[in-house]
């Protein structure tokens, strides 16, 4: 029996077509948000031409390069963070379960 009088709670699986949705969301966010940022940094709005220019093309590299880099680090960091408080999670559940099994 739980501490809340609840009988034992059986860990959920994740559901992996919300896991999938979820990701393509989250890529979908990021496409929109590099094209934007990068677009709008390195396009040059005084000529009307369909193609980049050679300075043009060189910056968008640059951009994506770095907001692509920034995105990994930024994930590394949250990744550390959720293992840390998954860890933290279950050392609770163990010290719980030591509790209650006196």
């Amino acid at each position: 029996m739980s501490f809340f009088g609840g009988g034992q709670q059986q860990p959920t699986q994740p559901d992996p077509v919300f896991a999938a949705q979820t990701e393509m969301e989250m890529y979908n966010v990021l496409f929109n948000k590099l094209a934007q940022t990068c677009f709008t940094k390195c396009a040059s709005r005084k000529h009307k031409e369909s193609d980049l220019h050679l300075g043009e093309m060189s910056c968008v590299d640059r951009c994506v390069s770095k907001y692509m880099e920034a995105q990994e680090k930024v994930g590394v960091v949250l990744q550390k963070a959720n293992e840390k408080q998954a860890a933290q999670m279950e050392q609770m559940q163990n010290m719980q379960g030591a509790m209650g099994g006196n």
